[in-house]
């Protein structure tokens, strides 16, 4: 399995991509990139695919695509708020 991941932290998103979604939660709370500005990056939301090649064109999209990321955004709008109060 593919993984397409969103973190929050303070305000800030991070979007991922990953093929061992354990382990990558790992590398971001050990601090691992643009991540290691902050180590209380939460899981906010995931998707999973079988192709690597629909979880890397889904990430390009939400990275590249103010309209995907906006429909993502109302649609996971509660999940947003839960993973901002926790």
């Amino acid at each position: 399995m593919y993984y397409v991941y969103i973190l929050l932290n303070d305000g800030k998103t991070y979007t991922g991509y990953t093929d061992d979604l354990k382990r990558r939660m790992s590398e971001h709370k050990q601090g691992d990139g643009y991540t290691k500005r902050g180590s209380s990056w939460k899981l906010c939301y995931y998707e999973a695919f079988a192709s690597k090649k629909d979880a890397f064109r889904r990430e390009k999209a939400l990275k590249q695509s103010g309209q995907s990321r906006r429909w993502l955004n109302e649609r996971i709008k509660e999940s947003i708020e839960l993973c901002r109060k926790s």
